[in-house]
Parts: C-alpha cells; sequence; structure tokens
C-alpha cells in the first residue's frame, strides 16, 4: 500500500486558483449603442462589423405569428410579443 501525500489547504487552494470565473466581454454596438458580445451578431439590430446578418424584424414577425397560432389552436386571444413581455417586466419589479 502506498503512503498518502499531506492535502494541506495551500495546495488546494493554489489548484484552485485558476477556477475563478471571469466577467463576459461586453462592447458597444456601433449602430444602435446596445451591448452585446465581442465577436457576435448585435441581437438587437442583427447587425456584424457594419454588415446586415440577420434579419430581427423578420424573427419578430415569425415568433408573433407562432404566437398567434398557439393561441388559436388553444382558443384564446394571441398577445403580441412586445405586450408579453412589458408584463413580465412589470412582474419582476
Amino acid at each position: 500500500m502506498s503512503v498518502r501525500m499531506r492535502h494541506t489547504k495551500g495546495h488546494t487552494r493554489n489548484r484552485r486558483s485558476h477556477h475563478a470565473l471571469t466577467t463576459p466581454r461586453l462592447s458597444n454596438c456601433a449602430d444602435c449603442n446596445a451591448l452585446h458580445l465581442r465577436h457576435r451578431v448585435c441581437e438587437t439590430c442583427g447587425k456584424y462589423k457594419g454588415k446586415q446578418m440577420i434579419d430581427v424584424m423578420a424573427k419578430v414577425e415569425k415568433k408573433n405569428e407562432r404566437a398567434k397560432a398557439k393561441a388559436k389552436a388553444m382558443g384564446k386571444e394571441a398577445e403580441p410579443a412586445e405586450k408579453k413581455e412589458k408584463k413580465e417586466s412589470k412582474k419582476s419589479k
């Protein structure tokens, strides 16, 4: 049987010194001035390095259509996504 080495606090803390979390690196969008992760498309306007990559309005419209279809299937009246977001923000306050 082998002899076990000491397991001191110092050795444990030295090992764990590399486990620290870092904050995400954020940049401001040149077009809409919203915060976004570096080297990623801006989620609010859909642009990257001044070029349009994602049609954000089409995504919002598609989301609203899906919500209407789902509400119709359930027999309820659909609410636009913007109203839902406002309600959720009021609840969180």
